[in-house]
């Protein structure tokens, strides 16, 4: 047995060791992390991802604390991804282990792991996905991704999450910022945190207008059934709101099953206040992606990306490779001097790739 067929072996029989092993496998970029990811893939596709983003200072990884802590209450295991911002020395993870998620560490049915950006523009780290599907593998019945909270490059996060968290607080200045930022459609739940603040109506007031802003365009340019809120939370069979907690509206599945108006909810996650009903709004938006078949073509979406992401920078590290690194340097010379265009070096040096391969028979 392979050093990676017997690791699959452990991460399959539950060994916590096995799974952070393979994990650090795969932000290494380890052969054999390929290997084992290839061995256990046939059990993914059972975990609900749910990515959490914002604005940093929002709360993020307190909100995901609580809902963590909510989740393992309702009897389900959870993964946690965090994604760090890099640190310039070591290459790590800067924050490393989350101290406000501290309380799960003896947890046994919560596994949490930081993960470095390493310079990635979308608030995710290359390895994400393969993070993600070691947990699916693991066992983890839902899964947290939460983000650098970089802004407008967080929309990365849709391509890996079956639903959307995104993060508003009050007095962090412009409350149109989730707009201009492009987050706003990404978002399958709105958490309005830090709701205890002064500006907190006015945040979930604007979000509101924003949503119904977009439902208009969107009527007006034809582009399918707008997004209807569904039946109230008491007739959606929501929680509904307990003692100490915000009233929520819960949105649903419209009548023809096909549109998904996201909720706009408020917390305090420092106190466990409205976590209840964010996690109530997960698990009907994640009924509603199966009911209404469309987790199939979600999934398919982002297994698309995926391969592509994969297909491209495999063939540039095999050019970069077969062709050369002197070659290679001596290309960016010559587009530096303009002695050559970009689209040029590049043509050259699949050129020589495919050159190479010719030769090798």
């Amino acid at each position: 047995m392979t050093v990676a067929a017997e690791l699959v072996a452990r991460v399959e029989a539950g060994d916590r060791r096995a799974l952070a092993r393979l994990i650090t496998w795969i932000e290494d970029d380890d052969p054999r992390a390929h290997a084992a990811l290839a061995g256990l893939y046939p059990r993914t596709g059972r975990a609900h991802i749910v990515g959490v983003t914002g604005a940093p200072g929002t709360g993020k990884s307190t909100l995901v604390s609580a809902l963590a802590a909510e989740e393992r209450k309702r009897g389900r295991t959870v993964g946690i991804i965090s994604i760090d911002p890099t640190s310039p020395f070591t290459g790590g993870a800067l924050l490393g282990d989350r101290i406000r998620m501290m309380e799960h560490i003896a947890d046994r049915g919560v596994f949490m792991r930081s993960m470095a950006s390493r310079g990635s523009v979308g608030g995710l780290s290359v390895s994400t996905s393969d993070a993600v599907r070691a947990l699916d593998a693991f066992g983890c019945d839902v899964v947290f991704v939460e983000t650098v909270g970089a802004g407008q490059a967080e929309i990365d996060i849709v391509r890996t999450a079956h639903s959307v968290i995104v993060i508003e607080a009050p007095g962090l200045g412009d409350e149109i910022q989730a707009f201009k930022a492009g987050i706003l459609e990404i978002a399958d739940v709105f958490v309005v945190n830090k709701a205890d603040r002064e500006g907190a109506d006015k945040t979930a007031n604007a979000l509101k207008v924003m949503l119904d802003v977009g439902n208009t365009m969107k009527q007006r340019r034809g582009d399918g059934p707008a997004r209807v809120a569904a039946p109230s939370a008491a007739e959606a069979g929501h929680h509904g709101a307990r003692e100490g907690n915000f009233p929520a509206e819960v949105y649903a599945p419209t009548t023809d099953a096909t549109e998904w108006r996201p909720p706009i909810l408020k917390t305090v996650a420092a106190e466990r206040r409205g976590v209840i009903e964010v996690v109530d709004a997960l698990d009907a938006h994640w009924r509603h992606l199966r009911e209404s078949g469309a987790i199939t073509q979600r999934e398919r979406e982002r297994v698309e990306d995926e391969v592509r992401q994969l297909l491209g920078r495999t063939l540039t590290r095999r050019c970069v490779e077969g062709g050369g690194l002197e070659r290679y340097a001596a290309l960016v010379d010559a587009v530096t001097a303009r002695a050559l265009d970009p689209r040029g070096a590049v043509e050259a040096l699949i050129g020589a790739w495919v050159a190479q391969r010719k030769e090798a028979g």
